[in-house]
């Protein structure tokens, strides 16, 4: 580790850097990110009933096709207008959709609406992206004058989803990237020194895109546009909050030292363990969601896990040349000077706030304890499950069309379950004679069978994401449950089955998950107290930022509920990230309380900490708020959430909570390990070890 840390800091050392920037930029450019084709199975959870069926589906000569339902709708007397429609229709109908004898028109009853049904070939997101566009532009010159013509269904809402992502996550890492580099310099106060850190880990950002991308597609795991949009987020954020302490611990080494390179030295070695524990905590939790039901869910805890790794060892091999190279004029113009007073002896404001914690500590605790539990109590409220319409921050024509859809045919219709089942003709009759049965069921269509499969299509009364849908969906897989090979999918049964299956993955991931950080941060610290405060603290801070997100979901920013992904990633993502800012917190402390005691050591990690956890907690709360450009509701609310919780973690639990249970506790906080006031730290029934501070 000394040789590591003495060529990384040597005169020499901005080869390194410049070494691993080059590396990093072949990547990019040379390797880029690997490319796969989506399946319709990436998002279903498996082993249960719906992804069975779309499985079943898949094995269809015609899987490359999608139903697009073209709408008409008009104020009233559309009935006049049918031929023209239907000639209309059959005018623009893409090739192999059905040809003209086939297309037809169909009216509502009420007369202001008609619909016709095609089915579109779409191997591709991207084909079902181009192809719905060309229909849609050709129904709208095409249509008569006062009719508006619209395009939904399955076809329409894959080509809405694509369209919504184009460019995203481009817009997405330009806005993280200026949001990084304005409280850089805020934070620095300097025209120059944010550029090093941004730098290195805008290279790390992408380098991270490229690897991530090429381990999932070598272990055979889907991703789609969300994963790369989340993990350069919590690249950008992970990666600067390490800059952000090392460039700290560097600055005030160089107020003790005159040599940049032996400054430079001591921060690293320092910094290094409290980044490495920090790193390994949010590795190990977002491995967990490799035991997942969702394959896409599986591909962003991988992807995240890459992603981390990489920003670690961007900042700790790379960063640590490019600041050398510069000399201390780079923090100009607030450059440290040798015999200047380091923060851990200042009387910084996060100093005085300790002192006066330490005041009354066991006040501070009861105040935040009771704070965090008014916060917490919106989760009483929580409703989880949105409907259709309301998973787009703004509606694409897709969702719009179907809710216009919905006032004059049965709401259903635009997305109807699908009763698969491998049989006969004969079957597949029986079958839709059965479910046509069903209390809620306006119809069920029998599909001949193709190389053994056969369908009935079920259109339900009840609108789509309704307790209605919900409970006719269950009817209709009870009407079936006696025929083998037999599954219900599409519409509300895949909905159903992701409820459940995010309901199934809380209850395993997130217990496994504070297991492992808990065991991690056993055994960093050595102790087993001192985890189990700090991840119960941050716990506390994950339910007080739900519970208040969920008063200003609901009244400021008109979401009726939260998405059923949504808890779980918030909760894994402020769990580890959450727990770094204790690290930071608390293996200063531990290095302060061999000299100075631990009641009197906290107070001084939190003088010389203060300032940069603050600062890197702005930033990462600041950048999982931008995820709000994306436009899916479940990523604008996980960024909320995640900020709101950082928020507080930086601000209340590590200013107030965790000092002053460290000032009530002393030495005890460490127990079963002892801290002796030599320098020296062991563990209980161990014999004594070199400390080595982080």
């Amino acid at each position: 580790m000394s040789r590591l840390v003495t060529a990384l800091t040597a005169p020499r050392s901005w080869i390194v850097a410049v070494i691993g920037l080059l590396l990093g930029v072949g990547i990019i450019a040379g390797i880029g990110q690997a490319e796969r084709d989506p399946s319709a199975l990436d998002t279903l959870p498996a082993g249960f009933a719906s992804t069975e069926g779309q499985a079943l589906l898949d094995e269809l000569p015609d899987e490359d096709r999608q139903a697009a339902i073209v709408l008409f709708t008009v104020d009233e007397g559309i009935e006049a207008s049918i031929p023209d429609l239907t000639a209309l229709v059959q005018d623009v109908a893409p090739e192999g959709s059905g040809g003209a004898e086939d297309v037809a028109v169909i009216p509502a009853e009420d007369g202001t609406a008609a619909i016709s049904v095609l089915e579109l070939e779409t191997p591709t997101a991207t084909d079902a992206q181009r192809v719905v566009t060309q229909l849609r532009s050709d129904l709208g010159e095409g249509a008569p004058d006062g009719i508006a013509a619209q395009v939904t269904g399955p076809a329409a809402v894959e080509a809405d989803l694509a369209s919504v992502f184009d460019g995203a996550n481009v817009t997405l890492l330009a806005a993280t990237a200026t949001v990084v580099a304005l409280l850089l310099i805020i934070t620095y106060r300097s025209p120059i020194l944010w550029v090093v850190p941004l730098l290195v880990v805008g290279v790390a950002d992408q380098t991270a895109a490229s690897a991530a991308t090429h381990v999932l597609a070598a272990f055979g795991i889907p991703w789609d546009e969300s994963t790369i949009g989340i993990l350069s987020v919590l690249v950008f954020g992970a990666g600067t909050n390490y800059a952000l302490l090392l460039i700290s611990r560097y600055r005030d080494e160089l107020r003790r030292h005159d040599s940049r390179h032996r400054a430079m030295a001591l921060a690293l070695r320092r910094a290094a363990e409290a980044i490495i524990a920090s790193a390994s905590t949010v590795v190990v939790g977002v491995l967990c969601l490799l035991l997942s039901v969702f394959p896409t869910t599986r591909g962003l805890g991988l992807a995240c896990a890459v992603g981390v790794l990489v920003a670690m060892a961007f900042v700790l091999l790379v960063l640590p040349g490019a600041l050398v190279l510069f000399g201390r004029w780079i923090f100009w113009p607030q450059v440290p000077r040798e015999g200047q007073p380091v923060l851990a002896e200042s009387r910084s404001l996060w100093r005085r706030i300790g002192d006066r914690v330490a005041a009354a500590p066991t006040a501070y605790i009861a105040g935040t304890l009771v704070l965090l539990a008014g916060l917490a109590f919106g989760l009483t409220q929580l409703r989880s499950g949105l409907a259709p319409e309301d998973q787009f921050l703004d509606t694409p024509e897709a969702i719009s069309a179907a809710e216009r859809l919905g006032e004059s045919f049965p709401a259903g219709t635009s997305d109807p379950l699908v009763v698969v089942t491998r049989g006969d003709a004969a079957q597949v009759e029986e079958l839709a004679g059965e479910v046509e049965q069903v209390d809620g069921v306006t119809r069920a269509t029998a599909v001949p069978p193709a190389d053994g499969i056969g369908q009935v299509q079920v259109v339900l009364e009840a609108d789509p994401g309704s307790d209605e849908a919900e409970v006719a969906v269950g009817e209709v897989r009870a009407a079936v449950d006696g025929y083998a090979d037999t599954y219900v999918t599409g519409g509300d049964a895949s909905a159903l089955d992701e409820s459940e299956g995010n309901a199934r993955d809380r209850f395993v991931v997130m217990p496994l998950v504070l297991g492992l950080v808990l065991l991690t941060l056993m055994g960093l610290l050595r102790s087993l107290l001192a985890p189990v405060i700090l991840v119960s603290s941050v716990v506390a801070t994950f339910c007080a930022a739900l519970g208040v997100s969920w008063w200003l979901f609901t009244g400021v920013l008109g979401f009726g509920a939260i998405d059923a992904s949504m808890p779980l990633l918030a909760f894994l993502f402020l769990v580890a990230l959450g727990v770094d800012y204790n690290i930071f917190l608390i293996t200063r402390t531990l290095e302060e309380a061999g000299e100075h005691g631990t009641r009197d050591g906290v107070l001084r990690a939190l003088g010389a900490t203060g300032g940069v956890i603050t600062s890197a907690g702005i930033l990462l709360a600041a950048v999982f708020a931008v995820l709000g450009v994306l436009p899916l509701v479940v990523l604008a609310q996980i960024g909320v959430v995640i900020c709101i919780g950082v928020l507080l973690d930086t601000l209340v639990v590590r200013t107030v909570l965790v000092p002053a249970i460290v000032r009530v506790l002393g030495e005890s906080f460490w127990w079963p390990r002892r801290v002796d006031h030599a320098g020296r730290h062991r563990a209980a029934d161990a014999e004594p070890v070199e400390a080595v501070a982080p």
